[in-house]
């Protein structure tokens, strides 16, 4: 990773670390949790040898950027506006968008608060889920799941950190690795998320304990809670975005995600991917499921890789 170029980016009032690498139209890639812009090391390589000018940033609150302490700092406006003040800021007027976990409802809601910045969208793992007229969503689903979700854990300020703190972060990456079935997502009652989750005892080929201690490395640096305060924000975003209640997602996009992808089991998503009702919110969807896990941009990188270079190849001839 060598000749990959680092910066810092003044954004939205904060400094964004970004990775960066080639010439020609801006291609933004946005990491989820817990992962830090590394996370896409296999498709800044390539995207930058098919000519486009690679941007993979530490979004707020992880690695190299700016860490705010305050829940109320990471709604996402707050995200989003971070990626519009990162475009401006690299003078380019649009860009292709690869998002993953949390980096894809960032730029799905990117797409709808302003589409006139996105060229095209491929997003990983997370489909585009429309607001609830009623639920908040942190309510509703500690009301289905309990208090040992993992979501519901991590609301408190100072509860996650504190149980994640029993162990080294290299172990806290490791855990959440593991994540790969609709029964690790709850902990049983009394029993802290991160407790519940085993450590591998070997790690799957598509990284290794390098690249692990990397992360954990910045973790140990900027600590969990900006990439906590995530979910912190999520009832808050749910009143935030009440203008756009109904509204539809007008970017060309296309959806990848894992057959064995834990998100993909659990929650309905599977149904909800085959239904018409997605197709709605997203006019022209493109959706592909595949052989894989959660992190497919690393477990399946070839295909991912080829898939995006494909979704954004034809929409640059439009």
């Amino acid at each position: 990773m060598a000749d990959i170029a680092h910066r810092r980016v003044r954004t939205n009032g904060i400094w964004m670390h970004i990775a960066e690498k080639g010439d020609g139209p801006l291609a933004l890639l946005i990491h989820g949790f817990p992962e830090i812009w590394s996370t896409w090391k296999h498709q800044i390589h390539h995207l930058a040898e098919h000519g486009y000018h690679v941007v993979a940033p530490d979004m707020r609150g992880y690695g190299d950027s700016d860490c705010p302490a305050d829940p109320a700092s990471y709604t996402i406006l707050h995200l989003v506006g971070d990626l519009v003040g990162l475009i401006d800021a690299l003078g380019h007027d649009q860009a292709y968008v690869v998002g993953h976990d949390w980096g894809a409802e960032v730029a799905w809601h990117l797409c709808l608060l302003r589409p006139d910045r996105v060229k095209a969208l491929v997003n990983l793992s997370v489909p585009y889920r429309p607001r609830s007229p009623q639920w908040k969503p942190v309510e509703y689903m500690t009301e289905k799941f309990g208090d040992g979700l993992y979501i519901t854990q991590f609301q408190e300020p100072g509860r996650a950190e504190k149980s994640f703190a029993k162990y080294d972060c290299l172990t806290v990456l490791k855990k959440f690795l593991l994540v790969n079935s609709p029964d690790l997502l709850a902990a049983p009652p009394g029993v802290e998320f991160i407790d519940f989750l085993e450590t591998p005892d070997s790690l799957p080929p598509w990284t290794t304990e390098e690249e692990l201690q990397y992360k954990a490395e910045k973790f140990q640096s900027s600590g969990f809670t900006g990439a906590l305060n995530y979910y912190r924000a999520m009832d808050r975003n749910w009143e935030l975005l009440g203008p756009w209640q109904g509204a539809r997602i007008s970017v060309p996009a296309k959806l990848i995600i894992g057959d064995k992808d834990v998100g993909f089991q659990s929650f309905g998503t599977k149904s909800y991917i085959e239904s018409e009702i997605l197709k709605g919110l997203v006019p022209g969807l493109q959706v592909l499921v595949i052989d894989g896990h959660h992190f497919i941009q690393e477990e399946r990188a070839e295909l991912v890789t080829a898939e995006i270079l494909s979704f954004f190849g034809e929409r640059s001839k439009n």
